[in-house]
């Protein structure tokens, strides 16, 4: 898999690059990594990394973990 941290934090990502950033971002998740560990690995923000993975036309998965239970 390519490299996605190759980016400064607050680069402006366009064109090509970008188009390639976001499949690299869609194969991963589509293999079961987290928005948040894909975050984490580029350090780039929650909110960025969904937002590629939403212009990728990516179906976005429910939330984990556990589920509070009614009292």
């Amino acid at each position: 898999m390519a490299d996605i941290g190759v980016f400064a934090k607050s680069a402006r990502i366009t064109g090509s690059p970008r188009a390639d950033l976001q499949a690299e971002l869609k194969d991963r998740y589509q293999a079961g990594a987290s928005i948040r560990s894909l975050a984490r690995e580029m350090g780039r923000s929650y909110g960025f990394v969904r937002n590629m993975l939403a212009e990728s036309h990516v179906e976005l998965r429910g939330r984990g973990g556990a589920h509070r239970r009614p009292t």
